[in-house]
């Protein structure tokens, strides 16, 4: 387990490529025959990449949580961006298509991986909720944008205080329309909540340029298919892509309410 510490908004000035690069993005989240996972001092988020191979994998417990298993003090988010694979949860069989969704509260103690490419997303958590799985057809879509702003989007909610509950994870899936590579776009940061996305769909040779910084002082990171990015609370998060691509949003913080954030106008970015 990758382990990365916190980051004020003041450090950004002088900020080289190789250092935003180093603290923000998340570039080998999935390698054959491996669980991969990073654990971020921003809300005490953990992401990780499941890509099994010809043999389950099982989700371990690193010695940096300092737990007996990996769930007894948290709880996750797991999203297929494969073909369909299965995520087993204390001897129960939850098979996953591509984009479907599955959460496992505190207290579970196995969770292997079969088939599929599993972006995981953990946050600390107080409370037990009972493990459940989400296909496109049990979220709450919401479409947003349009063409004329390149920003033609859906927005599949699955945890969420109107579905899969939890304790404080916050997550869904965005998919943009053929010709749209725009996302949240005007954009916001969350000052009560840390936000990662997670890029997938994105065809071999392209690339999503993602915005982040504060508004007054943004920055940018060459994102690539499979690829994560975190974007501590004082950042902005958007990007546009060079091809149409899908990308997995989750939260962890303060609260569960999906709107609450700060708005930022177009012309206020710099």
């Amino acid at each position: 387990m990758e382990v990365r510490h916190a980051t004020a908004p003041d450090q950004i000035t002088g900020m080289t490529t190789d250092w935003l690069r180093r603290r923000f993005l998340v570039e080998r989240l999935f390698v054959p025959g491996e669980v991969r996972l990073l654990y971020s001092h921003e809300d005490r988020i953990v992401v990780g990449g499941a890509l099994p191979g010809d043999e389950p994998l099982r989700l371990h417990c690193p010695d940096p949580l300092r737990s007996a298993y990996f769930l007894e003090r948290r709880e996750l988010g797991v999203v297929n961006v494969g073909e369909p694979g299965t995520v087993t949860v204390d001897g129960t069989a939850y098979p996953l298509a591509h984009g479907e969704c599955l959460y496992a509260g505190r207290g579970a103690r196995e969770v292997g991986f079969e088939g599929g490419a599993f972006y995981l997303v953990s946050t600390p958590a107080h409370a037990t909720f009972p493990t459940a799985a989400a296909t496109t057809r049990d979220a709450e879509p919401v479409r947003l944008g349009g063409r004329d702003g390149s920003n033609d989007r859906t927005i599949y909610k699955y945890i969420h205080a109107k579905g899969i509950q939890s304790c404080q994870l916050v997550l869904g899936v965005t998919v943009l329309e053929p010709g749209s590579m725009w996302n949240t776009m005007p954009c916001h940061t969350h000052e009560r909540r840390t936000e990662v996305y997670l890029y997938f769909d994105l065809p071999q040779g392209e690339r999503v340029i993602h915005l982040m910084g504060r508004p007054e002082e943004t920055r940018n990171l060459v994102v690539a298919d499979r690829q994560a990015v975190i974007s501590p609370s004082w950042s902005v998060h958007c990007g546009f892509g060079t091809r149409s691509y899908s990308f997995v949003w989750a939260m962890g913080g303060e609260n569960q309410a999906f709107e609450d954030m700060e708005q930022v106008e177009i012309g206020e970015l710099r």
